[in-house]
């Protein structure tokens, strides 16, 4: 009788998983430029709608163009992660500015989730345990988070996480100072402009600023995502 020895298909660097691409991360975050478009259509309905006429119609409008949206993504079998949130944020801004009839309270859900966030990210990076870390871990690293046992990662990790918490709280403070103004147009306008643009300029510092730390550290065995 013989035998035979097996042997495991030798497998190369090739072979292992891809990691993703600044520019993939970047897109997947943002939902590409689709997913900016429509995550803006909504508001734009709004603002335009409410100038043009009253608060009720400017309400129905929005809410419905948000609904179209999300249907059309299901109905092409596209992800609705984007669409859904958006939704969401949409409807519950809606649904108070209709009750209290006020056009500014469609803003209040956004400023008040702007403000919490913000202080989150702020509180994490004092104790230690940056949000922006483990959003990393979470979104990029498939769950690994050695980054905490490495000082310069930790460090890289808290400063960003405190940069995300000073700009989310200002481009807030701008929207709560015209929404106290009763500025109702310009907090419209304020909505849009400090809404993607300063997300996408963190998100690029965000992955260039831990790529840079990961290669000067670790250049054999980067940080997953990095």
């Amino acid at each position: 009788m013989t035998t035979g020895q097996h042997t495991e298909p030798e497998t190369g660097p090739g072979d292992d998983e891809r990691l993703p691409s600044l520019a993939e991360q970047m897109a997947d975050q943002l939902g590409g430029w689709r997913g900016l478009v429509e995550s803006s259509i909504p508001v734009v309905v709004f603002v335009v709608a409410n100038v043009l006429g009253e608060l009720r119609p400017a309400v129905i409008a929005s809410v419905a163009v948000a609904l179209l949206i999300a249907g059309l993504r299901l109905a092409q079998r596209k992800p609705v992660r984007h669409a859904v949130n958006g939704l969401f944020g949409v409807a519950i801004g809606a649904a108070i500015a209709w009750r209290t009839g006020d056009e500014r309270d469609f803003y209040l859900p956004g400023i008040l989730y702007g403000i919490g966030y913000g202080l989150a990210l702020l509180l994490s990076a004092a104790i230690r345990q940056p949000l922006v870390g483990w959003i990393w871990s979470v979104l990029v690293a498939k769950g690994r988070s050695e980054w905490r046992d490495d000082p310069r990662l930790v460090r890289t990790f808290t400063q960003l996480t405190v940069l995300w918490g000073v700009v989310w709280l200002a481009k807030v403070g701008v929207q709560a100072g015209l929404y106290l103004a009763h500025q109702d147009t310009a907090l419209g306008v304020a909505r849009l402009a400090l809404g993607y643009p300063p997300y996408a300029l963190l998100l690029l510092i965000t992955v260039w600023a831990v790529r840079r730390v990961t290669r000067e550290t670790a250049p054999t065995t980067p940080l997953p995502g990095a």
